[in-house]
């Protein structure tokens, strides 16, 4: 979207960045002929712009109506209330104005300052950290966007005060900084956002409030630099502002003496800054608004009325939130009768409200607005993804100590992180899990005794690294921005026992207090975005840009930030970031809904990633049809075949690689009990093509089993060193399985294949798997599952991938396949399905592995990275590659994994997938796959098999492929709406 809002801008360059530059006069025949026909009270109601909220009652609505039938004000601002309720009300007095009132806000954060279930974008001290200001023009652009949806004509932004006191109560962080240059042109940017996209800006708090330690609604706060300090800092954003043709200021309740040394004279009431030195020393000739004039910093020095009369006198063309309003009207139309202003000084204002109102199209009357579907115009998927881009461009790594942040080590560095004052299971914990695996501790809000402190120091102290989140800070100088003493004392004396990486979660001037601390990111604000951004830079999925706004130490000064790069790991995106659309991609959930609904499968996981952004990550139904535990992130699955590509594959890539094994030399060098065996000539190659004549499978377990059952001597209810394999619960296999099996894979017999062919033809197979784990086992001297462990999951930080679920997770975790009538007579929950693994205590080359989606996506992401992930090559360059690339013309596969048909008829993926695309499916209801083409990794697990494996519904409704269907789509849709945008 926001290529097309920049693109969009030129067309309003010419209808409306002019607005009110130079008032272009003569003025519109509009503007003369209504300003001939009103009255003077009418010209008078014009420079009034009226409190409104649209989460009043019924009689507000009606004293504002009277204001607007009676006393004929020119418009309103908008305070709180929803957007809904604002369009409605909005609708209500138009209609009763005579000339439309233009409307208002305070949104210099978006609507979301104002209004409820509306969008925050960043405070602008977030903002002035970005140091590409073209993200800061794209959400001025959003929010006019936004704006003219509810009505809004004005927005009282941007803030262009120069914050250089760190005590200043009321600025603060709605401040682009303390450098004067920054936050110039950042105004600029936002500004020109705005008003290049049909809302007007206004610049504030002329003639600068950042220098000051009291608030302007409470007191009047003075200012006491000189003149010359004041043009060199304060006034610079504003003169830029200028020079770059803004539309309207708005002056600030301050008392400057170098401007005006009248004893309590705010700058808004006086005519030495409102009209020599804004109008006439620095040629502004847009509209002037005054701030409140309900706000203390003038109300407690004038009764309602003398304030509005003062600052018009002082020449100021809007009165914004007047006191009252009769009173008002009544003291400046005497005033004109007088002769105290002159009725030119009245027409000058009002022509140019008259004429800001014809530019905004309100001279054509009207468009009632309409309230339907608000939030989700409101909510768009561009204005989400530009929030988060611009969050993530201000993130500032502050102190990284000898370059530890991103962490690039996972496997042999154990994890814990503190939520200090925030809440337990926050987003930035959960996001950490996805990650390394981490153990999570709390602070809570309230206070701790030093017994507590203790406690958790003993805790975390077990720990090599330990992330801190500081959350629930606030903007008090005074209060020290939320940051407590002894929080302060514990986490200094954790940092001498562990590398403690502060995330700060608040304001910037906070660092003042943290200095001490060796690694420190500051996010600025605590929002979902912010925590869900943190742990992504943390650990080099996202890079951090983001430089200091302002200073805080001579080690911490304005422009301080590293920039750090990713390591290719998986971040977390928008789907408009990485070319998908959003709403095609949600159209998946319809389907996984469906499956579900039919008793395909009683629940799921699916992930989609492009261009190594997680762009989908939903959870579906449950583990059971019982609904007793809903699945979640953290839910394991029995990956069925796909051990096939997860594990043993990944082994034999890795031999292949380092020369250990040839793919074309005879498995019996390998594996010499095989020569004499029929299987003695067989290729790695032919194997993993599966066209070695290798049977599909053997049902081993029925050669364990006669007519009365299980046969007793193989198998016992209990654990003993004779029966260590656990197939079920209250069954356990002798240690002999094990070896008979392989007896049995040696002794198996072959598909018959003509004399004439070469190769046998394509039928695949199990059986080859239990060979290539054999083959693993010898070359690596190393268990499978430890090598698979140590080589690849765990310094992927894939936490839940392995085998042997229940020996390192709680039962509740795993979802269960089937109910086995047949051969265990149990539910099988935590136990691999399928019975030849089983029988070989759960660790097989063809099944055995289990997972949650986003660790099988991280496997396939390696692998679609060419073997690299987190900074690590697992795999030489171009192996991966090798492997996954088809090998024969008359059978699909490629060495291991499974590829597209490419011919017409039933396909494992969809028909749009390119002819490099990888992956495997598996019995249980799960399918990964990858496509280099697109970059694209899609993972869908389930437990279809449950509780009766005879279930095919998720295959006969194609659920698997048509969701991939959606995914290309999505691409497909995006792609198309960019070129018809072109076109």
């Amino acid at each position: 979207m926001f290529k097309k809002v920049l693109s969009l801008s030129f067309l309003f360059i010419f209808s409306f960045a002019s607005l009110l530059v130079g008032q272009e006069k003569p003025y519109p025949q509009w503007v003369e002929k209504i300003y001939k026909e009103m009255s003077q009270e009418e010209r008078i109601g014009q420079l009034f712009m009226v409190a409104a909220y649209s989460n009043k009652d019924e009689q507000h609505l009606k004293n504002l109506s009277l204001l607007i039938e009676n006393y004929h004000i020119g418009g309103l601002i908008f305070f709180q209330g929803g957007p809904a309720r604002e369009i409605n009300m909005t609708n209500r007095l138009q209609a009763k104005s005579k000339i439309p009132l233009w409307i208002g806000m305070d949104a210099e954060w978006g609507l979301g300052m104002r209004l409820d279930s509306t969008m925050n974008f960043p405070k602008q001290m977030t903002l002035g950290a970005i140091q590409n200001n073209d993200y800061i023009y794209n959400m001025g652009a959003e929010i006019a966007r936004q704006a003219k949806l509810i009505g809004v004509h004005v927005n009282f932004a941007p803030v262009v005060d120069v914050n250089n006191n760190i005590k200043n109560p009321v600025i603060g962080n709605r401040s682009f900084g303390e450098d004067k240059e920054n936050v110039a042109q950042k105004g600029v940017a936002y500004m020109k956002g705005m008003q290049e996209n049909g809302l007007l800006a206004n610049a504030k708090h002329f003639p600068g409030h950042g220098d000051t330690d009291s608030d302007s609604h409470m007191t009047l706060p003075v200012i006491n630099h000189s003149a010359e300090r004041l043009d060199e800092i304060e006034l610079y954003p504003f003169k830029k502002l200028i020079e770059n043709n803004v539309n309207s200021m708005m002056v600030a309740h301050l008392h400057i003496p170098a401007y005006d040394n009248t004893p309590n004279k705010a700058t808004t009431l006086s005519k030495n800054v409102v009209t020599d030195l804004l109008k006439e020393e620095l040629g502004f000739d847009g509209l002037i608004f005054t701030d409140a004039l309900n706000m203390k910093g003038v109300s407690d020095f004038y009764e309602p009325g003398e304030t509005d009369l003062l600052a018009f006198k002082a020449g100021n063309d809007v009165l914004l939130f007047p006191m009252n309003v009769p009173n008002a009207i009544k003291m400046i139309k005497d005033a004109i009768k007088k002769k105290e202003i002159p009725e030119e000084r009245l027409e000058e204002s009002v022509k140019k409200i008259l004429h800001a109102k014809y530019k905004l199209g309100l001279h054509k009357g009207f468009d009632k607005l309409d309230p339907k579907n608000i939030h989700e115009r409101l909510n768009s998927s561009d204005a989400k993804n530009l929030n988060e881009k611009l969050y993530a461009e201000a993130a500032t790594l502050v102190k990284n100590k000898k370059g530890f942040l991103p962490i690039h080590i996972l496997d042999t560095t154990n994890f814990a992180s503190l939520s200090l004052r925030g809440n337990s299971n926050s987003t930035f914990q959960h996001y950490l899990n996805k990650y390394a695996d981490f153990t999570h501790y709390h602070l809570p809000k309230e206070n701790m005794d030093l017994g507590d402190y203790s406690q958790l120091m003993n805790q975390l102290s077990q720990y090599e690294t330990v992330v801190v989140g500081l959350h629930g800070m606030n903007n008090s100088a005074s209060k020290r921005f939320g940051l407590k003493s002894e929080d302060l004392l514990f986490l200094q004396n954790l940092s001498e026992q562990a590398n403690v990486v502060l995330t700060v979660f608040g304001n910037a001037y906070s660092l003042k207090y943290l200095q001490s601390f060796q690694h420190v990111l500051m996010m600025y604000e605590d929002n979902e975005i912010t925590q869900k951004l943190a742990p992504q830079m943390i650990f080099g999925a996202k890079p951090t840009k983001g430089k200091l706004p302002v200073s805080v130490s001579p080690d911490m000064k304005a422009g301080t930030g590293i920039n750090t790069k990713t390591l290719n790991r998986f971040g977390y995106s928008n789907p408009l970031d990485v070319g998908m659309d959003p709403k095609i991609l949600a159209e998946i959930d319809a389907i996984a809904q469906e499956a579900i609904d039919t008793e395909a499968t009683p629940g799921g996981q699916i992930l989609v990633a492009k261009d190594g952004q997680i762009v989908y990550e939903k959870n579906f139904g449950y583990q059971t049809y019982h609904k007793y535990s809903k699945v979640e992130d953290e839910t394991i699955y029995d990956l069925a075949s796909i051990t096939k590509v997860g594990a043993t594959l990944q082994s034999i890539m890795f031999l292949y690689d380092r020369g250990i094994i040839d793919l074309d030399k005879k498995i019996s060098t390998y594996l010499p009990e095989l020569k004499k065996s029929n299987k003695q000539n067989m290729t790695l190659r032919n194997i993993l093509t599966h066209q070695a004549g290798l049977i599909p499978y053997v049902p081993f377990w029925r050669q364990t089993h006669d007519m009365f059952g299980l046969k007793t001597p193989l198998y016992q209810n209990h654990e003993a060193s004779l029966y260590p394999n656990q197939l079920a619960s209250g069954l356990y296999g002798h240690q002999v399985l094990g070896d008979s099996i392989w007896q049995w894979v040696i002794d198996s017999e072959l598909l018959e294949k003509p004399r004439w062919q070469k190769n046998y033809d394509y039928r695949y197979s199990d059986m080859g798997y239990y060979i290539m784990q054999k083959i693993s086992e010898r070359m690596t001297n190393m268990s499978y599952e430890e090598f698979l462990h140590e080589n690849f999951y765990k310094p992927m930080g894939m936490t839940t991938m392995g085998f042997l679920p229940l020996c390192h997770f709680p039962e509740s975790r795993i979802a269960p396949t089937e109910n086995d009538l047949t051969f265990r007579n149990d539910l099988i929950k935590g136990w691999v399905h399928d019975q030849g693994a089983a029988m070989i205590g759960g660790v097989a080359g063809h099944a055995g592995l289990f997972s949650n989606a986003k660790d099988l996506a991280i496997l396939m992401q390696m692998n679609l990275w060419d073997g690299t992930y987190g900074g690590v090559r697992y795999f030489s360059k171009g192996t991966v590659p090798y492997f996954t690339r088809k090998q024969f013309n008359e059978n699909r596969r490629g060495l291991g994994w499974d590829k597209p048909v490419e011919e017409e008829g039933p396909s494992p993926t969809s028909h749009y997938a390119s002819p490099l695309t990888f992956g495997h499916t598996g019995f249980t209801g799960t399918a990964a796959w990858a496509d280099p083409e697109f970059g694209l990794v899609y993972i869908f697990l389930s437990n279809r098999v449950y509780p009766d494996a005879n279930n095919r519904k998720l295959i006969t409704s194609n659920i698997r492929t048509r969701i991939m269907d959606v995914i290309y789509q999505s691409i497909f849709e995006y792609e198309s709406e960019q070129e018809e945008y072109v076109n």
